[in-house]
C-alpha cells in the first residue's frame, strides 16, 4: 500500500546492523515517524552512519526522527573502541555535592553537547536521554545511577542542563521517564511496578523534578502505576495521567512517546497496548525489538499522526539550529577537569 502523507504514530527499531528486504518493504508501506536503534544494530561508525541513512531511504524522508538511548554510564548502545566511555549521570550529579549544583551543570552540558556531536556524525537527531526521575533508597535498581541525584531540585536543574547541551549540539533531547520511575520497586521491563504513596509526595518529588523540564521537546512515559492517581492504568496507557498530570500538573507541552510497547510492564497483546498508549494522549508508540511480526501487529493497530501531534513535531525540529563547532579537545579537558582526571573520555 502506499505510505500516508502523515508518518504512521509509532517509531519502530530494526533487527540487526543492515536493514533487510523485508524490512526495507515493511517500512515504506507503513511509513513510521521514525526508527530507534540498539546495540545489536552498531557494528562501528561507517556501517551506524550507513544504516541509518538506510533507514530514512525506506521511508522516503531525510528528516525522519532516529533515536537511540545513549545516556552514558551502563545505557549506551554505542561504546568503546569505536566512541568514548561517558560518565553515568550519578558520577555527573554528585558534583552538586561535593563542588556545587553550577559545576554539576556545567558537567552535564558539557557531557550532553560532547553526546551530540557523536550522535550528529552519525547521522542521529534524538537522544533518549536524560533521566528525569528520583529515586528512592529502596527502589529497584533500574534507575540507580541513571539518575543525576535523590533530591529533586538537583535533578531538575542538572537534566536542564543535560537536555540543554543535547540541543546545543543539534539533537532532540527525551526527558524519561515522565512523570517518574524513582519509586518503583520491580524493573518495568519484567513486570508492572506499582507506587502506593500519595499524591504529596509524588508532587515534592518525582512531579517537582519534570517540571523544570516542561519546555523540552520530547518526554517518554514511565510504564508506572501511581495508585494516588490511576490504581488501573500504568502512565503510559492512563488518560488521568497525561492529562491532568503530565500536560497539566508538569506542564509538558511536547512530543509524549511512550516508553518500548514490548516490556511485561503493560497488559494485553502488542496491537492492544499501542492503541491504548495513544487513545490515552501519547503521541507516538515506541517499539524496539525489531521483530517483524510483531511489527506488522502494531502497524495494524495504529493511525497517523494527529494534527496535534504532527504540529508538535515541527515544533520540536525546530528547536534545532546550527551551533558552533565543538572543540573537542577543551570540552574533554574542561569535563576531566570537573569530574577527575580520565573520568571524561
Amino acid at each position: 500500500m502506499a505510505p500516508s502523507s502523515a508518518p504512521l504514530a509509532v517509531i519502530f527499531g530494526c533487527s540487526g546492523p543492515t536493514l533487510a528486504p523485508e524490512e526495507q518493504e515493511f517500512f515504506r508501506a507503513t511509513n513510521p515517524l521514525g526508527f530507534i536503534l540498539f546495540g545489536r544494530n552498531v557494528v562501528d561508525p561507517a556501517q551506524v552512519e550507513q544504516l541509518v541513512r538506510e533507514l530514512r531511504i525506506s521511508i522516503g524522508r531525510a528528516d525522519a526522527p532516529v533515536l537511540i538511548d545513549q545516556e552514558g554510564g551502563r545505557v549506551a548502545r554505542l561504546k568503546p573502541p569505536h566512541w568514548r566511555a561517558a560518565p553515568p549521570a550519578g558520577r555527573i550529579g554528585a558534583l552538586a555535592g561535593s563542588r556545587g549544583i553550577e559545576a554539576a551543570c556545567e558537567a552535564a552540558r558539557l557531557n550532553s553537547r560532547l553526546l551530540a556531536d557523536e550522535l550528529v556524525a552519525l547521522g542521529i537527531d534524538v537522544d533518549c536521554a536524560p533521566v528525569a526521575d528520583v529515586p528512592i533508597p529502596e527502589a529497584h535498581d533500574i534507575i540507580g545511577d541513571r539518575a543525576y541525584s535523590t533530591d529533586a531540585f538537583v535533578v531538575g536543574k542538572v537534566a536542564r542542563a543535560a537536555a540543554e547541551g543535547l540541543l546545543e549540539g543539534g539533537v532532540i533531547p527525551v526527558i524519561k521517564h515522565i512523570p517518574g520511575h524513582g519509586r518503583a520497586l520491580a524493573d518495568s521491563h519484567a513486570e508492572l511496578p506499582v507506587v502506593d504513596d500519595r499524591r504529596a509526595a509524588l508532587d515534592a518529588s518525582d512531579f517537582a523534578a519534570f517540571k523544570p523540564l516542561a519546555d523540552m521537546p520530547w518526554a517518554m512515559t514511565a510504564h508506572v502505576l501511581y495508585n494516588a492517581i490511576d490504581p488501573e492504568n500504568p502512565a503510559t496507557t492512563s488518560h488521568r495521567v497525561i492529562t491532568e498530570i503530565i500536560r497539566n500538573h508538569i506542564g509538558f507541552k511536547g512530543v509524549l512517546v511512550s516508553d518500548d510497547l514490548s516490556m511485561q510492564a503493560l497488559d494485553g497483546d502488542l496491537a492492544s497496548r499501542a492503541r491504548a498508549s495513544i487513545e490515552a494522549g501519547c503521541d507516538v508508540t515506541l517499539h524496539c525489538t525489531g521483530v517483524l511480526d510483531e511489527m506488522k501487529e502494531i502497524a495494524g493497530a495504529l493511525k497517523p499522526l494527529t494534527p496535534a501531534a504532527q504540529e508538535r513535531i515541527a515544533r520540536a525540529r525546530a528547536r534545532l539550529v546550527p551551533s558552533a563547532p565543538l572543540d573537542r579537545a577543551a570540552a574533554l579537558a574542561r569535563l576531566d577537569a570537573l569530574l577527575g582526571e580520565g573520568t571524561a573520555r
